[in-house]
């Protein structure tokens, strides 16, 4: 299946930019010697981030399957159902 360009990529690529500022941040924290329980919380933040980003990109891409699925077309949906298994085992 060819890549689609989402409407929640934008979304999906702002939370990933706060990520990567929250790892700088943590990155500097840890250089600077703070404590482990603020680093801990930084790097849970930054966990979540991710996860939600991965989250958005799943479903996104799971409701664009299921439509793309019922169009008609048996190669075609056999193609977004395959395209569905895929990607369900980074939930």
């Amino acid at each position: 299946m060819a890549h689609v360009a989402h409407e929640s990529h934008p979304e999906i690529v702002n939370r990933l930019k706060r990520a990567e500022g929250h790892l700088r941040k943590t990155i500097g924290m840890i250089e600077a010697g703070r404590s482990c329980l603020d680093l801990a919380q930084q790097l849970h933040a930054i966990e979540k981030a991710v996860a939600a980003a991965k989250k958005t990109l799943i479903h996104d891409h799971i409701d664009h399957c299921l439509a793309h699925a019922s169009d008609g077309d048996p190669a075609e949906a056999r193609q977004a159902v395959s395209a569905f298994k895929a990607i369900t085992k980074y939930l």
